[in-house]
Formats: structure tokens, sequence, C-alpha cells
């Protein structure tokens, strides 16, 4: 009598892992290059399989090869995305739950010097920090750690202030530092469209979990960035309840 092996719970746990970390790389690539790239090598390994079943050694030799090939292009092409990842996996705070939410304290500041600098068309950039650390992005400006408000923004934002010309980086409550320099999107439809600060706003939600504001030098309009996208030409309401729904979304 042959036995019948029966699934242990370490075998459900053993796929359940296994299912979570390819949904997850699935969600990562999801919208970029990288998907169509997958979509090639997962193509390509079936040919091969196929071909070694079929007993076809020339076809199996190619593919292989070609396997092979795909796997350091991979790499190499999307390197950046690949960096992103392994920076977000090893500056996750793994402890939030025990932080005070302390970003709803200064969202109202926020909003009112927003407010102001939209209607004197002064340009702008805003990053909240969220569960990735951006100590690395804090020490590129100028340390001030000093509690949010909005006339602090104003007045940091405000020409010829020496620290206008840059982002300032918000964590909870505090203003941590000001012209702080931060990494630029290279994506070629932001380059034609925006400036400076627009791309280094999607730069920054792009490597990061970051929420980015702008404000427009030139036309006074307001724009977030969050999660790789940049969301233009936003009225004082919608910035408000956007960053309410995504704070209370966390919350939950």
């Amino acid at each position: 009598m042959i036995d019948i092996l029966k699934p242990t719970l370490i075998d459900f746990i053993d796929i359940g892992v296994v299912g979570v970390i390819i949904y997850l790389f699935l969600r990562f690539i999801k919208g970029t290059r990288a998907l169509q790239i997958l979509i090639g090598l997962i193509f390509i390994f079936i040919l091969s399989l196929l071909a070694k079943t079929f007993n076809l050694s020339a076809l199996s030799l190619i593919l292989d090869s070609l396997v092979a090939v795909w796997i350091i292009a991979f790499v190499i092409l999307f390197q950046p995305e690949i960096r992103n990842a392994l920076a977000r996996m090893g500056r996750y705070r793994l402890l939030r739950f025990l932080v005070p939410a302390a970003e709803h304290m200064a969202i109202s500041e926020i909003i009112k010097a927003v407010e102001q600098m939209r209607k004197r068309k002064m340009g702008a950039l805003i990053v909240f920090e969220r569960d990735i650390d951006l100590g690395e992005y804090v020490q590129t400006g100028t340390k001030l750690d000093a509690k949010v408000s909005a006339a602090l923004i104003v007045s940091v934002f405000t020409p010829p202030s020496p620290l206008h010309d840059g982002a300032c980086i918000i964590r909870g409550d505090k203003l941590m530092a000001a012209a702080c320099i931060l990494p630029v999107s290279d994506e070629p439809w932001v380059e034609d469209y925006y400036g400076m600060r627009h791309r280094a706003a999607l730069g920054i939600c792009t490597a990061t979990d970051a929420i980015t504001i702008v404000v427009s030098e030139e036309t006074g309009g307001i724009s977030v960035g969050l999660d790789g996208k940049l969301y233009t030409n936003l009225e004082i309401k919608d910035l408000t309840a956007y960053l309410e729904k995504v704070y209370a979304k966390e919350e939950k």
C-alpha cells in the first residue's frame, strides 16, 4: 500500500510565504518596464522546458543561454529599482505602531503655509517622512529640528532666504531640515513638462514612500507626489482631503 503524503502546517506556511514574496515582487514591478522583461523571461523559460521535454538539444542550448543573458540584463537595466527596493527593506521602521501619528498635528500648519505660498507664487518643496527613514537626505541640508508652523515654512521658502532653494523634510510634527538635496527623477516626460522641484518630488517619492508637496514658482499650482506618481493642479481643499485620506488609511 502506497502512503499518501499529507500536507502539514509547515507546508501551508511555506506556500504562504512564497506566495507573499511573489505577490510583493509583482506589485513592486507593476507598471514598470521590468514587468515586460519578466514576461519575456517566463516565455523563454517555458520554451526551454518544452525543448528539454521533447529532447530538442540545439534549441535548449540556445534558450538556456538567452535566459542567462536576460537575467544579467534585467539586473543591469533595472539596478535603480532593485537598489530602491533593498533600501526600503533596510530602512523600514518595524516598530511604527509604537510611534504616535504626529503627522496629523502638522497637516493644518502645512496647509496654511501652502495656501500662502500659492497666492504669492513662492516655489516650495515639502517632504513628509513616513515609514522609510530620510536621514540620509536630512544630512544634505541645514538641520533645523523645529516644530512645524506655517510661519516657519513660509519664511524658509521666501527668497532670498539661503534655505529656499531646496526641499524641507518633515518628520512627525518637526521640520527636520531645509535646503535638502533629493534624488531627481529621470523620467523623460517629467523633464519635458516640469522643472527641478517637480523632478525632485517625483524622484524622492519613487525612491521612498515619502509624500511630497510642490508649489510652482511660475503658476502657483499645487502638486502632490506619492508612490512614484505626481498629481498636479490641485486645489487647497483637494490637498487637504488627499493628505487626510492617506493618513486615515494608514491609521486604519
